[in-house]
């Protein structure tokens, strides 16, 4: 049985290796293409960016809110079983190969729109960069939790995690509001 679970780590880990290969190519390509289209046309490039960023947002908010699911679900998993072991390459890909380089786009291309198109004007831009501030933390809680759980370190219940999956929605939803109907 040791042996069948290491054959099935060590797949796993090769399995792993070639899919974040594959992510970084991907976004490689993106950020060479993204500098070419500013290069070849800068007073085009604020539509693109903000296409691109909010790619990025959708991306991101889909992760954040897959991964605490995946924590409610591998919270029941035996520890050490096939099933936790699946649910911890899941989790891993999940933050390394989408949440984490969604959340580093929304970023880069959030705060150049932010100084492109409002001077970081604005009292609900402040409140939006303030909320994206508290989801980005949370990213980082959330990452910490892929560690405890890849170390069987995991102390949270189930419902800790059902909690914790309403909190990327609630901050999203306020997030939304201050873009679209730009309250105050």
């Amino acid at each position: 049985m040791n042996d069948v679970s290491n054959e099935n780590r060590a797949s796993s880990e090769t399995s792993t290796g070639q899919a974040m290969k594959r992510m970084a190519i991907g976004i490689a390509l993106l950020v060479v293409l993204t500098v070419l289209l500013y290069l070849a046309a800068p007073d085009s490039f604020y539509p693109w960016a903000k296409a691109i960023h909010v790619i990025a947002v959708i991306s991101w908010m889909a992760g954040m809110l897959y991964l605490p699911r995946l924590f409610v679900y591998h919270v029941d998993a035996e520890r050490g079983s096939v099933q936790s072991e699946t649910f911890k390459v899941m989790e891993r890909r999940l933050l390394r190969g989408i949440i984490n380089p969604a959340m580093t786009a929304t970023w880069v291309f959030g705060l150049w729109l932010a100084w492109k198109g409002f001077g970081f004007q604005g009292g609900w831009l402040h409140a939006k960069i303030a909320l994206v501030l508290i989801l980005s933390g949370l990213h980082g809680y959330l990452a910490g939790a892929v560690r405890k759980f890849a170390e069987d370190k995991n102390e949270k219940p189930a419902r800790h995690w059902r909690i914790v999956n309403e909190i990327p929605t609630l901050l999203m939803i306020v997030i939304v509001i201050l873009v679209i109907v730009k309250p105050f």
